[in-house]
């Protein structure tokens, strides 16, 4: 294109002070741009050159998108610029408010000591008149997951992307072992950058799981190590699946593995590993009977690495994405995969491979695709996918029943 060809139009003069133009293609009803640029950027600040754009374009109401298409730069102008609307922060309250008086029934009803003829209504009544005794559970709980969700919340506020305050989900027993579905936030407008989708995704789970191993640790600090006994007939017993980090946890806290093998394992070089795929109950051996504080810190691990897998709009969605991009699609049949046969040893992962399968394939796809990662943020990005390894738990709860 000749340099006199790039003022017949009010858009090209604009990209021509950042971008070196090849080819112009416009745009039209089948093509969901107006005018698409492909060249090379003038400078290799692409997040400052991108910046600069949206600015300029921001009055004619249009919103540019940087793409890579063969190593070439492209740059496309859609119609329209979001313009986020004030959030009624009267849902976030009311569902807060919901979600902490759930939490600290179900808290209170995992720590109520109800009589053994004792039927559902009545625990769901001694739960309501004993609501104190859910107070460390549903304070713990509640920190892990404010400090989780406003990670994300502050993090977007930061980098001058639109969020809503945490909406929190209610649950409660014996719907949920928790009290709550956890909680979200909405990006109302899509992340400028790569940079900015990683720190906003990232740091959700960096704050919850820091919050939910000092809670853990002090929870397995005041709960005593017993041997598990079978449940009486008629009960059945819980236990909570192992992840690395809990069981290197239980560890240095109590200065030894657990649970440990119970005396009659055949496979008890083995006992440790086997447990861990597949939950089986260690009667007999030694454990943690967890406090609510442990069951809260726990629980925040579980919560967290749910988060970091590696599909959709989950924060290890957005992990994977930053790193590696569309190709991102092709890693959700082999992840599908594992999930369906983690099923075999805990039917809900049956759920989450449903959902999976039909969420699954949506990313966030950032404004700014041209803009990579700096080495500091590929770092950071696959120390998520570390700490999705050590907090995994495959086989998260097994009933026994006496």
């Amino acid at each position: 294109m000749e340099e006199s060809d790039l003022s017949f139009d009010k858009y090209t003069p604009i990209v021509a002070r950042l971008m070196h133009i090849e080819d112009v293609t416009w745009g039209d009803a089948q093509k969901d741009f107006i005018v698409r640029y492909r060249g090379r950027l003038s400078s290799e600040d692409s997040e400052a050159a991108y910046t600069q754009l949206a600015e300029a374009l921001r009055p004619m109401d249009i919103t540019p998108l940087f793409r890579l298409e063969d190593e070439r730069h492209v740059i496309l102008l859609k119609a329209g610029v979001i313009k986020p609307q004030p959030s009624n922060i009267g849902w976030n309250i009311l569902m807060f408010v919901l979600t902490v008086a759930s939490v600290l029934f179900t808290g209170a009803a995992m720590a109520y000591q109800s009589p053994p003829e004792a039927t559902l209504w009545d625990l769901i009544l001694g739960a309501i008149t004993h609501l104190d005794q859910g107070l460390p559970f549903a304070v713990s709980m509640m920190a892990i997951l404010l400090a989780h969700e406003f990670g994300h919340y502050l993090m977007g506020r930061y980098h001058n992307t639109a969020v809503t305050l945490p909406y929190y989900i209610p649950l409660p027993y014996p719907l949920s072992p928790f009290g709550t579905m956890g909680a979200f936030i909405q990006m109302k407008e899509i992340p400028k950058n790569r940079r900015h989708l990683l720190d906003i995704g990232i740091a959700g789970p960096l704050a919850g799981l820091i919050v939910a191993v000092i809670v853990l640790s002090y929870g397995i600090a005041t709960s005593p190590v017993e041997v598990v006994e079978p449940a009486p007939p008629g009960y059945a017993n819980s236990f909570e699946g192992n992840s690395l980090l809990y069981g290197l946890i239980k560890f240095a806290v109590k200065g030894e593995w657990l649970p440990s093998t119970p005396p009659d394992s055949p496979a008890k070089a083995w006992y440790p590993v086997l447990q861990f795929f597949t939950g089986a109950a260690p009667i007999g051996g030694r454990d943690v009977m967890l406090n609510g504080i442990a069951w809260a810190g726990w629980a925040g691990l579980l919560v967290t690495a749910l988060n970091l897998i590696p599909v959709g709009q989950l924060d290890g969605g957005h992990l994977i994405y930053v790193l590696i991009g569309r190709r991102t699609a092709r890693l959700l049949p082999f992840i599908l995969g594992i999930v369906v046969l983690l099923g075999i040893a805990w039917p809900g992962w049956w759920l989450w491979a449903l959902l999976m399968f039909f969420f699954g394939r949506l990313y966030a796809e950032p404004l700014d695709l041209i803009t990579p990662l700096d080495r500091r943020r590929k770092l950071l990005a696959i120390l998520g996918l570390v700490i999705l390894a050590l907090i995994f738990t495959p086989v998260p709860l097994t009933l026994v029943g006496g």
